[in-house]
């Protein structure tokens, strides 16, 4: 079986979303350990979320990242996936996701540690103009075929 190697860069956003999401959950669980005002949060329906006003605010940035992470990227999965069934899923395509997730990646991060925003704003830029990119690709090859 034939897989489009673009599949190669959907795959490995999904593990990093993964990654990030136990990073999450440490950093919150570890922020809400140095509180004492965590102590007081019931023991029941307690969310990550729940944890972030006891918490040092940088508890919650990766948290704040997985969340991030299931916003634009849906569209590039999407995409990729569109443009692995069109059978363009390799050459400039296959560069351009490579370039989405690197640089998601590197905007996990950042926002996830320093929390520079413009720095990471940058980042989010640049990758969207890979998901562009491949979004133009998609639609001038649907249009040369209707």
């Amino acid at each position: 079986m034939h897989f489009s190697p673009i599949l190669g860069p959907v795959v490995t956003l999904v593990a990093w979303t993964l990654l990030m999401l136990f990073w999450a959950v440490a950093k919150a669980l570890a922020g809400a350990k140095a509180s004492s005002e965590a102590a007081h949060l019931p023991r029941t329906g307690t969310r990550l979320r729940d944890l972030e006003p006891v918490s040092p605010r940088e508890a919650a940035w990766a948290r704040h990242n997985y969340e991030h992470l299931h916003e634009q990227p849906t569209l590039f999965y999407a995409i990729a996936l569109a443009l692995a069934l069109m059978g363009m899923g390799d050459g400039l395509n296959l560069w351009l996701a490579w370039g989405y997730v690197g640089l998601r990646i590197v905007h996990s991060l950042i926002q996830a540690t320093a929390n520079i925003s413009r720095l990471r704003t940058a980042f989010f830029l640049l990758s969207t103009l890979c998901l562009i990119a491949l979004t133009v690709h998609a639609g001038a090859e649907l249009l040369h075929h209707l």
